[in-house]
Parts: C-alpha cells; structure tokens; sequence
C-alpha cells in the first residue's frame, strides 16, 4: 500500500484524491497558529498544529489532536471547522505560556457548552524540577486553569444560569494523562489506528516532543527543541532526539529561528535564546538525514513580514517565505519546505 502526499491551499481548501485512486484514509495537518514566542505580529494566533485522521469521505475529521494551545487557538479551530468541543486530545511540548494559554479559552468552552462530557485527554510532561530549582507543573496547571473564572465569580453566574455545569469549572472536564519522556521513544497516547509517541528533547525543563503514526502516514510535532549542547561548539543546533522520532516520517512541523537572528546578525537578540532553537538550515539537515518529505516551518522567529522581532529589529529589514527557504536550501534538502501560516495545512491519503 503506497501513500500519496497532496497539500492541501492555504486556509482551508479541500484535498482531491490522484485521479483513479480510491482514498482510503487520510492523515491532515493544519498549523493553529505559526507566532514565534510571546510578540504579536499582524494578529497571527500562538503556537499550535491540529491533526486529523480518518476517512476521506468525513474529510479526516475521525480523531481530532491539537498539539500545543497559544493564544487564538479557539478561532483558528474554528476557522478549521473543528469545535473544541470534539477535540480527542490536547498535546503539550512544554509550558511556556505561548504554546498553552490557549487552553483556558478551549476548556472555558467546553464547560460552557459541553460539561456533560466527554472529558478532553491533556497529554504532557510529569511535574519536572527545573535547574533553577522551580518545578513546572503540567499537573497543577491543570487543576488551577479555571481558577480565575471561580474567583472573579464568573463561574458561579454561569451555574445559576445552568445547574448542568460542572461546579468545579473546566478543570473537572481535562483527564490529565502526564508521562516522564526519555530518549527513547514511547507510546503516549492512543485511539484506533492512530498511535502517538514521545521523547525527551531540549529546550525548557519538561519538554517533550511527539510523533503521530496512522496507516495513511507520520508526522513529527517538534515543539522548541533544540540541541542538548546550548552554545557552540556543536554540530548542529537541531535536537538529537527529535531526528530520532523522525526517521522515515512523512512531515516534520518544527518551530524555527532564521540565521538572522544570531550573534552576526546585527539584531542584538539575545544569544542565549537564540542557540536554545533550532535555526532554518539545521532543519533542512535534519530533515534530509532522517528521509522526511515535507519540513512545515512554525513558530517563526521573526515572523515573515516583521520588521523586528519583540524588541530585536532587523537591520537589513523583513524576510520573507524565501528568505527562510534559500536557509533551508543551503541544506541540501531536496523535499518540500513550507513557510507556516496560520491554517496551512497538508493531507497526506492512503492510496490502495
């Protein structure tokens, strides 16, 4: 049984099966947001990828995973045609706030609107012990994600609106599944014919990256990683482990930095920050080593367009999508390299 690769058009644009073939089942990516960090730029949403499996005449749409929650999920979702209300599971690579305060907003809904259930998996890191001595939590984020609403009395007006709800606020809706990721891969999560597996990688304290395996393809959710070894010297600024989890995928999404923004760049961005990501043309590399065909570029630092990066101007002015592909190309990587944008998406169709 072989696959067929079809991009589907920016924003939303359905996929037509190779003339003659029967679709079987089919595999779908769509990036929910592509803001590198915390800035915002031209109202693009944080970071996110939802994935879609099942059968091409329900348009992929049997099991619905968003992976990593930044702020606008909600609407990109719903741009998308996916309540959140359907959503099998969340993913998260890490919690820092721009790949997870959208969480409240998608939990606050289904509590409005969905409290009789089903509960939504939340699928993470175990409390992890930072070197600095702070521990993060996904477990405790969790259990408190409503707490605001419970204090400013929000949620007890919406009681009294509907005794259906759950008194204890959209926590009581999340089924929080943590794990402790190694450098192996290791099945976290499943349903059906769709297995996703995880692996330790680098970039804060707990983070994790994912693989999504079905019979009509793979893809890779990257998240930040980047290399264990912080600064130069090193080989490559991409995480080890990720390109272990991505041998023989199909479609890696990856947040990257572009070369601008090193030391020799001019932008005075800092070097630190700057050598925790994985920059355009190590992806390329990596990519290319482990045999995937598509490399989706996320979480895009700067953002194509922007004339700064937060505070971080660029002296010689905007990239643009080729920008970050020539850094790919310098690569060698010959398969298709995609410049996110919020709601690009890719399906991928099993093919008798």
């Amino acid at each position: 049984m072989s696959r067929t690769l079809l991009k589907a058009a920016l924003f939303g644009a359905g996929v037509i099966a190779a003339s003659g073939a029967l679709a079987e089942n089919c595999l779908k990516v769509t990036l929910t947001g592509t803001q590198g960090g915390p800035p915002v730029f031209k109202g693009q949403a944080g970071a996110g990828t939802l994935v879609q499996y099942g059968s091409a005449e329900n348009k992929c749409d049997d099991v619905r995973l968003q992976f990593d929650t930044g702020r606008g999920t909600t609407q990109r979702l719903s741009e998308a045609g996916v309540p959140v209300g359907k959503l099998d599971a969340v993913f998260l690579t890490h919690l820092h706030s721009d790949h997870s305060e959208g969480l409240a907003d998608i939990m606050q809904l289904r509590w409005h609107f969905n409290s009789q259930g089903p509960k939504v998996d939340l699928v993470c890191s175990e409390e992890t012990k930072s070197p600095l001595g702070f521990a993060l939590s996904c477990q405790r984020f969790a259990t408190h994600i409503g707490d605001p609403l419970i204090n400013s009395g929000e949620i007890a007006q919406r009681l009294a609106e509907n005794k259906k709800r759950l008194p204890g606020g959209p926590a009581e809706l999340l089924q929080v599944r943590d794990f402790s990721p190694k450098d192996e891969a290791s099945e976290v999560w499943s349903k059906g014919d769709v297995k996703v597996s995880a692996i330790r990688s680098t970039h804060i304290a707990g983070h994790a990256s994912y693989r999504v395996d079905t019979p009509a393809g793979s893809v890779v959710i990257g998240g930040d990683a980047g290399n264990d070894v912080r600064k130069p010297p090193r080989e490559t600024s991409t995480s080890d482990q990720v390109e272990k989890l991505a041998k023989d995928a199909d479609i890696i999404v990856h947040s990257t930095i572009h070369p601008v923004m090193g030391p020799d760049g001019g932008t005075g961005f800092p070097p630190p920050i700057y050598y925790r990501q994985s920059n355009a043309t190590d992806l390329g590399h990596l990519a290319k080593r482990a045999g995937v065909k598509q490399l989706m570029l996320t979480h895009l630092i700067p953002p194509v367009g922007a004339p700064r990066q937060g505070p971080y101007k660029l002296p010689k002015g905007a990239l643009t999508d080729d920008d970050y592909r020539s850094a790919v190309a310098d690569s060698g990587f010959e398969g298709e390299t995609i410049v996110g944008k919020d709601l690009a998406s890719v399906t991928l169709m099993q093919q008798n």
